[in-house]
């Protein structure tokens, strides 16, 4: 098969690797001006992409860039959501409007269904946790149970609700991989329904997200490898390049592989993406779980080759291993998609 990148994607590619590289300013409306949002989404959603190769391109250029920007949390992750929910989605693509889901809860672990915020009739009351780029959202989409107990596929809805509802409570933060999130409190919210019933919806978003995720790790894995070859080929003892002593070259192929590994990966969960769920979900799960082994290799190997410096804020390979390992932690860890993987194969 082919895995070369179309046309378009190559020009999307090149373009907004050449953007990431003198960025300044604000980034998020020259992405949007650039296109990149609108990437995300399909022509009949409003943008001219939305197949998981898109997705892929766009993440993998944004891992590659020394910059934190929610791209997934106020654009992918909601907009699909809005999309779902028959909601218009031109303000996003076109970068005047950011949204924040606000899903996640502290018992949850990476359960998608388990969700104890309630909800009476369009009022809710509840907690959620680590929601990325909250502070700078316009609203918020949050999930509420309106009927069942916390771990039920079915009772599970999505509302919108106004940044500044009365009830509301946002507490910010900063995060390990950069960047910002919050804990949010509802009382008594008042907010507008958009989806019903939202179990598969969240399940078919977050499978995109994933992506997105290890798309972006990818594109860090590249970089972390690119500076090591860098140095082992700069950096002398004993009067030569340190990268010709046989133990050190040894390792760097060992980084190579499991990062080409995790680009197959990638390619295969993109190709799945609109798959059937148990299908989409049994690679989606296969890819996190060598996606996290992966990035602790690469992460750890490379800072160990470059020895004391790669330990240090002020040089990139420390932030960009941190992203990477963090990036374990989102959407289901190592372990927690290698269980799915086992359940959604005996089923």
């Amino acid at each position: 098969m082919n895995f070369e990148l179309t046309e378009e994607r190559q020009m999307l590619q090149d373009s907004l690797r050449r953007y990431l590289a003198g960025a300044e300013g604000d980034i998020w409306a020259g992405l949007a001006e650039l296109g990149v949002i609108g990437a995300l989404f399909s022509e009949e959603q409003g943008g001219f992409g939305g197949a998981g190769f898109d997705m892929a391109v766009v993440f993998e250029e944004l891992g590659r860039a020394d910059l934190t920007i929610p791209l997934i949390d106020n654009a992918l992750l909601p907009g699909l959501l809005m999309v779902a929910g028959g909601q218009d989605v031109e303000g996003l693509i076109g970068g005047a409007q950011r949204l924040a889901l606000a899903h996640g809860e502290t018992a949850a672990r990476y359960d998608l269904n388990w969700v104890e915020t309630r909800a009476e009739g369009n009022r809710l009351t509840g907690e959620k946790t680590v929601v990325v780029g909250a502070e700078d959202a316009d609203s918020l989409i949050v999930s509420a149970r309106h009927s069942g107990v916390a771990c039920d596929e079915q009772g599970i809805g999505l509302w919108l609700v106004a940044k500044d509802a009365p009830g509301l409570q946002i507490r910010g933060y900063d995060i390990a991989q950069g960047g910002r999130a919050a804990e949010v409190s509802l009382t008594d919210v008042e907010a507008k329904p958009l989806i019903a019933e939202a179990g598969s919806e969240l399940a078919k978003a977050f499978a995109a997200a994933t992506l997105a995720e290890m798309a972006q790790c990818l594109g860090a894995m590249d970089i972390c490898v690119a500076m090591t070859q860098e140095y082992l080929t700069t950096r002398k003892q004993f009067g030569r390049p340190i990268g010709t002593f046989q133990a050190l070259t040894h390792r760097l192929v060992d980084v190579v592989v499991a990062v080409e590994q995790a680009r197959s990966m990638v390619i295969l969960a993109a190709g799945h993406l609109e798959a059937d769920a148990k299908t989409r979900d049994l690679h989606i799960a296969a890819a996190k779980n060598l996606f996290g082994r992966s990035g602790r290799l690469v992460s750890e190997e490379c800072i160990q080759m470059h020895g004391g410096i790669g330990m240090t804020e002020e040089y990139a390979l420390g932030r960009y291993a941190k992203r990477i390992t963090m990036s374990d932690h989102r959407f289901g860890d190592t372990d927690h998609h290698l269980e799915r993987f086992i359940d959604l194969g005996a089923a």
